[in-house]
């Protein structure tokens, strides 16, 4: 797929995204009440203690949790079981007859349908988080932040698609989607910053793919100014798009070989 087409497919999805004013009010809403119900409980914990938790004060705690799920809340938490869904009826099996790549259409009207969510969930997480803390942490790694953000929907939705993958050969990826969701939740640092966890979890969850999703953005958002986290996203995009490619080449062939 050239980068030409991808680009329009993105375009097309943004704009349908933000034509549904009612998904895209009901995204906000959602993510409104989790992040003030959540940073509010990590406040009081830091508040409560020595004033920080784990490295983290009161602010960057608001700050993180602010980002971490703006990064997932602006994702369709279905869409591996969606996907899987497709790949059972013989959805993908039809879009294999257009001349574009199926994984690549895909990924670049998921990652528009996303981006629209995402910088609304962003400006409403920073109108809270400046309203309840004040400015973030570090103006350096605020900006750092921005591309962290993007760079993670992206390693989230290719990851999906490389989970979903699995439907060409067990027709349902209701449980791949369920596993896959808990791994984001907790070793992706949605719910709490992955310094929290165990020393030895901290070391495995660091060094998985899911620490790119939630985890990277939230902790620069936070004032933990970590460059090597933009480029261990980086590295990370580029295994997991291939990983996925992987998966749907293989899939796209069994399906071609039982006849769909």
């Amino acid at each position: 797929m050239s980068a030409r087409a991808f680009l329009v497919t993105l375009h097309t999805a943004a704009r349908r995204s933000l034509a549904d004013r009612s998904a895209l009010a009901l995204a906000v809403g959602f993510y409104v009440v989790v992040v003030t119900v959540l940073a509010a409980l990590w406040r009081a914990a830091a508040e409560s203690g020595q004033g920080e938790v784990a490295g983290y004060t009161a602010a960057a705690l608001t700050w993180y949790i602010a980002m971490s799920e703006a990064a997932t809340v602006s994702l369709n938490i279905r869409l591996i079981e969606i996907i899987g869904e497709d790949i059972a009826s013989g959805a993908v099996a039809s879009e294999l007859l257009r001349p574009a790549s199926v994984l690549g259409v895909r990924m670049a009207s998921a990652i528009g349908n996303a981006l629209p969510r995402l910088g609304a969930c962003v400006t409403v997480g920073v109108v809270l988080s400046t309203t309840s803390v004040g400015a973030p942490p570090s103006a350096a790694g605020a900006a750092l932040a921005a591309p962290a953000l993007v760079l993670g929907v992206a390693c989230n939705l290719a990851a999906q698609h490389a989970f979903a993958a699995a439907a060409f050969w067990i027709r349902d990826a209701r449980s791949t989607w369920f596993l896959y969701q808990k791994f984001v939740f907790i070793l992706g640092g949605m719910l709490l910053p992955l310094e929290v966890l165990p020393d030895w979890l901290h070391r495995i969850a660091v060094v998985l793919p899911f620490a790119t999703m939630a985890y990277a953005p939230a902790r620069l958002a936070s004032g933990h100014v970590e460059p090597t986290l933009l480029l261990a996203q980086v590295g990370w995009l580029a295994a997991l798009c291939l990983a996925a490619g992987a998966a749907f080449a293989a899939g796209e062939r069994r399906l071609q070989v039982v006849g769909g």
